[in-house]
């Protein structure tokens, strides 16, 4: 009987044909050809299973937090009359927020994204649908306050991503520096977009659109977000695991996003005075968003680019260029004072932010345990807000106590401290490990010698 089992399959090589053309010999080859053109780092990213579809809800639901502040800023002053009960409102909902923040991520590391994100974004949603209300129906003060403070619970879906990042290229680290460097891109487009958007808004429709469109693309975004499971770090059984504040040189990683914070909430505030003095306060929003946008160019920019060494020895010289360039408005301002040279000067000042950024967030997912790594990513996100809520007011005093051009030496010092934290930083949790290593192995060659010498 003819065997009927299975036979292997053969792999046919085509073999070229060969004809002839009036004089002329033609050979053609049909094999497949190798290589090719390798596709981008950015194109390599996006060709992940479920990478496609959780980036999009990662930006829907991204670009209220540029829109919420402003939004109530504009509603509550508008309807009010009030700044000072707008700042302290929005300064509320900033408080509540460094407090909440991080025990929602720990929440989030402990029974998974889907689970603690989605009540956690209706609440907050709620919180806004409230401030709306109290706004639009003269509810008394007071109620101001809770209503904004109840938003605290919005979860950092900037953290949430780059943990499916982490999760997705475990051991790939030219990939993750790609990824991490498209978020940060990411955070400067919906930061720079979001308060126009939101100013926009309330300006052209009524002045409670702002918030009430943040909303819907907030709760929109994370719930397709949440939906795409196959990309989802896994949770794993619980462990009483250390805080990421206790892991080696945490604590000093966020005191630099501290003093970083602080370089961009004194220069947004310093510029839109300087733009005042100018007599164009409109101008402001537009060299802010130069900033930001060179800011996300540059952190494509350094997404293309292959990383040499560990991210703590290039944290230094990354903040080393952001405290140099960060003098180019300090100087045009005092040597130069126009918007067309502050323009220039903001521009130039903003290609160091992201790539110093991303380093700094690759360390910090170096230094903390895999399943904390939300929780740690939403502590420096905490820490930049409180520097930025710290920048703001030393910039407005520098302003009404000293000048408007003296103002840009307090994001030029915010910076300066932040270099010499990371310089103090450099090299500390390696000098530990490397000590614990060096005793591991003098042991272990101490435990070789004696049984060298007993046999």
């Amino acid at each position: 009987m003819p065997d009927s089992s299975p036979q292997p399959l053969r792999t046919v090589t085509p073999q070229p044909l060969h004809t002839v053309t009036a004089d002329s010999l033609v050979t053609v080859d049909f094999s497949p050809r190798s290589g090719g053109r390798r596709p981008g780092p950015y194109r390599r990213l996006f060709m992940i299973p479920g990478t496609r579809a959780f980036t999009a809800g990662n930006l829907i639901a991204r670009l209220p937090m540029g829109m919420f502040s402003v939004s109530a800023v504009v509603m509550i002053a508008g309807t009010r009359g009030s700044y000072a009960l707008a700042g302290a409102v929005t300064a509320t909902g900033l408080a509540a927020t460094a407090v909440v923040a991080p025990w929602v991520a720990r929440l989030v590391d402990r029974h998974g994204q889907a689970r603690i994100a989605v009540p956690a974004t209706l609440l907050a949603v709620l919180g806004s649908l409230a401030l709306l209300l109290c706004v639009h129906y003269d509810a008394p003060d007071w109620t101001l306050f809770a209503a904004y403070a109840a938003t605290a619970t919005t979860p950092n879906i900037g953290g949430m991503s780059r943990a499916r990042w982490a999760h997705l290229l475990r051991g790939d680290a030219e990939a993750l520096h790609t990824a991490n460097s498209f978020e940060q891109a990411a955070d400067e487009l919906c930061f720079m977009l979001g308060p126009v958007l939101a100013a926009l808004l309330c300006g052209t429709l009524f002045p409670e659109a702002g918030t009430l469109v943040g909303a819907v693309l907030l709760l929109t975004g994370m719930l397709l977000f949440t939906a795409q499971r196959s990309t989802q770090p896994p949770v794993g059984p619980f462990r009483k695991t250390r805080s990421p504040l206790r892991s080696p040189g945490i604590p000093r990683l966020l005191t630099a996003f501290l003093a970083t914070g602080a370089v961009f909430g004194s220069m947004e505030v310093v510029t839109i005075a300087f733009a005042d003095a100018q007599g164009s306060r409109t101008a402001a929003g537009v060299l802010l968003g130069l900033q930001a946008a060179a800011s996300g160019a540059a952190g494509l920019l350094f997404g293309t680019l292959r990383p040499t060494g560990p991210a703590e020895r290039r944290l230094p010289w990354c903040m080393a260029a952001m405290a140099s360039l960060m003098a180019l408005p300090l100087l045009a301002a005092n040597l130069a004072p126009s918007l067309v040279a502050l323009a220039a000067a903001l521009l130039l000042a903003g290609m160091a932010t992201a790539p110093t950024m991303v380093t700094a967030m690759t360390l910090l997912q170096h230094r903390t345990p895999a399943d904390r790594l939300n929780e740690g990513m939403t502590l420096a996100v905490t820490a930049l807000l409180g520097g930025i809520a710290c920048g703001s007011a030393v910039g407005g005093w520098a302003v009404e106590q000293l000048s408007v051009t003296a103002g840009y030496g307090v994001p030029l010092a915010a910076v300066t401290l932040a270099l010499a934290v990371s310089l103090g930083s450099f090299g500390g949790p390696n000098r530990l490990t490397d000590s614990r290593a060096s005793s591991r192995a003098s042991s272990r060659a101490s435990s070789r010698a004696s049984s060298r010498a007993t046999h």
